[in-house]
């Protein structure tokens, strides 16, 4: 379970929000302590949680029937174990790749640690780590900080962030993409998902761009596979050691396997119904060529699907009698969603390779908002590397 300052304070286990200590809110010792206390007096009533993503709401769920006994989590039945991770600061590397305030996150690290919390999860940013070139790696900042994490008995659940940080709920710093990239992109913003207004989305790159060779001759799927790999290369220490135990894998806008069809700072509010962001000139010839291949070569990508704050019913797209229900509306939303399945599948399948061997667990998640991103419901996907 992965437990923020945000998801403890709405939790339905009585536990207080107060806020000690970290630059951005981690949890208090006092928090922690609570937890666990509800934590253990849920296992004796033979129950486990289940934590939703987007609401942070924890709820009790049912299991076999297991009873635990003693005083202590240490007797809690292996079958009914639920470990406990806490989300650092965005910022806990700063965007120069500094890890500053060691002391006071060693202190508080150890605090984590005797309030029987399993360990930390953080966001790995490419941002950060290739900020100087491209294949110019720099992991220092966090070499410092897993070693710091190692030294307090704590474990990592290590994020490949792809994405800015800034722009979205809850974000209160701003990490944007490689510069180096950003610089590609002032000579070809297609490389960025675009709505039907031409609008740039700078967030992450377009999956349009995953075989595109426009970065200094690689791929954004050989750029992903390539940070991948020298996150191996460069933690194989800590994951030899055991000491990173999941690794999660960003797969689009704020890490999630989704197209960025709300952004705030374009203006969307809830509850919008977003807009399709494949106006790119990349995904335009993608569409015309599936289009023409299925033999509707006059077909071309929605402009009546309104915009980012109208309800569907408003749209000649979604509402009565909408697009959406013709064969030409059909064939676009297959097209649309069966883009972003292959993007994931592509690099997740560059992730099993990368950590191939190591005994870690990988993870995606998948957006459950609900606006036309929702193809997918929320899930975890585990994949087990060590077979």
């Amino acid at each position: 379970m992965n437990i923020s300052m945000a998801s403890i304070g709405t939790s339905n286990l009585g536990v207080s929000p107060e806020v000690l200590g970290f630059t951005h809110q981690i949890l208090p010792l006092v928090v922690i302590k609570k937890f666990n206390l509800a934590r253990k007096q849920l296992f004796r009533q033979n129950v486990t949680f289940a934590c939703h993503r987007k609401t942070g709401i924890t709820r009790a769920i049912a299991p076999e029937a297991t009873k635990a006994t003693g005083s202590t989590l240490s007797s809690v039945p292996l079958a009914n174990y639920v470990p406990v991770y806490v989300m650092l600061p965005l910022d806990v590397i700063s965007v120069d790749n500094v890890f500053g305030d060691q002391d006071k996150c060693e202190k508080q690290f150890k605090e984590l640690t005797e309030a029987g919390v399993d360990g930390i999860m953080v966001d790995v940013w490419w941002g950060i780590v290739e900020a100087n070139g491209p294949g110019l790696y720099d992991w220092s900042a966090y070499r410092s900080l897993f070693q710091l994490v190692q030294k307090t008995g704590l474990k990592i659940q290590a994020i490949m962030s792809f994405h800015q940080c800034g722009g979205n709920i809850g974000d209160d710093v701003f990490i944007p993409i490689p510069k180096w990239v950003l610089a590609i992109g002032e000579n070809n913003p297609d490389i960025f998902y675009t709505n039907r207004a031409g609008t740039r989305n700078k967030e992450c790159l377009s999956l349009a761009v995953d075989n595109q060779p426009l970065f200094e001759g690689r791929t954004a799927v050989q750029i992903y596979s390539d940070y991948m790999r020298s996150f191996r290369e460069n933690m194989s220490d800590f994951l030899e050691a055991g000491g990173i135990v999941d690794i999660e894998v960003g797969l689009g806008p704020a890490g999630e396997l989704r197209y960025p069809s709300y952004t705030q700072s374009q203006g969307w509010k809830f509850p919008g119904i977003g807009e399709f962001q494949c106006y790119d000139k990349y995904m335009r010839t993608d569409f015309k060529e599936a289009a023409t291949k299925a033999g509707h070569s006059q077909w071309d990508l929605p402009d009546d699907a309104g915009t980012y704050n109208d309800v569907p019913v408003k749209t000649g797209f979604f509402g009565p009698n909408g697009t959406y229900l013709t064969e030409k509306g059909k064939f676009f939303l297959t097209w649309y969603s069966s883009k972003l399945l292959l993007h994931g599948d592509q690099i997740l399948n560059e992730a099993n390779l990368a950590f191939l061997g190591c005994k870690v667990k990988l993870s995606a998640k998948a957006s459950p908002h609900p606006t036309r991103d929702s193809l997918i419901s929320t899930l975890l996907i585990p994949f087990d590397r060590t077979s």
